[in-house]
């Protein structure tokens, strides 16, 4: 009795999986090209470094231009420090 209700268990188990969907934006480039297949299929391109860029290559497709929010962003340099004014007496 508890073989058939352990493989049961099991089936019911592996068909409610669902696969994790992927990431689909690279954090490398700041702007994403979303590129639209059907009524709610699409997919993005993220290679881009500019709107007007990604804009270019949107035109005259069923495509738009969005910002990437996962964007990791430049490294910053470690800039110069401001120091406290001196008192003048």
């Amino acid at each position: 009795m508890r073989i058939p209700a352990l493989a049961m268990l099991t089936i019911a188990a592996v068909l409610a999986a669902t696969p994790a969907p992927a990431q689909t934006y690279d954090p490398k480039y700041p702007v994403c090209l979303q590129v639209y297949q059907g009524f709610v299929d699409y997919y993005f391109e993220c290679a881009y470094t500019s709107m007007a860029q990604c804009n270019m290559s949107a035109s005259g497709r069923a495509a738009s231009c969005v910002v990437n929010p996962y964007y990791a962003g430049g490294k910053a340099s470690p800039g110069r420090r401001d120091r406290k004014p001196r008192r003048v007496y």
